[in-house]
């Protein structure tokens, strides 16, 4: 049993409990489909001052899903950690795909990135929490290996910062301090 194997039961038999069980399966639930990410992409669109960094969030999502979703799940094939270790308890809804990379962390993070790159740091640094949680909660419900969240982290993160370059032509996006009024 590798480290990955022995995080995850570390997980289940040290750290779960009824009510955090609770709180990180509605924190995993924001998550499903990229719920949270869209709605995000969607207000900012909304807001007219901040329509390109909307349009740079949706072209990162976009750019993760295609990357995380249709290439490297079917490329990498990774099982998931349930269905091998047999002490391991899913306690959220079974997904239908492959491991790795983790959609939810790849999604979440492919529109935090932006945001922080592109949004004073305050905005920033809650959607890169929330973004953390989300991916934490992965691991907590028994759905991903760590090296799964990494790998979505990464792709999101690499998605944000070209999504953010490609519309700017290598300016950000919106100016990024503590002063910029939202």
């Amino acid at each position: 049993m590798g480290w990955e194997e022995r995080f995850l039961l570390f997980l289940q038999e040290s750290v779960r409990n009824p009510l955090l069980d609770k709180v990180m399966q509605f924190v995993t639930a924001l998550g499903d489909a990229g719920f949270l990410a869209i709605l995000v992409c969607i207000v900012l669109l909304c807001i007219k001052k901040y329509r390109r960094t909307g349009a740079a969030a949706a072209l990162s999502l976009s750019l993760d899903f295609l990357a995380v979703n249709l290439i490297l799940k079917n490329l990498v094939a990774r099982i998931r950690p349930y269905d091998i270790l047999e002490e391991l308890i899913l306690i959220t809804k079974r997904p239908s795909d492959l491991s790795f990379p983790s959609g939810h962390a790849g999604a979440c993070f492919a529109v935090a990135s932006v945001m922080f790159l592109c949004l004073p740091r305050r905005f920033g640094i809650g959607a890169l929490v929330t973004a953390g949680l989300i991916s934490f909660s992965r691991l907590y419900v028994g759905a991903h290996y760590p090296t799964d969240v990494l790998g979505g982290m990464l792709i999101g993160c690499i998605t944000g910062w070209a999504a953010c370059r490609l519309l700017q032509g290598g300016k950000q996006v919106q100016k990024n301090t503590e002063e910029s009024d939202v």
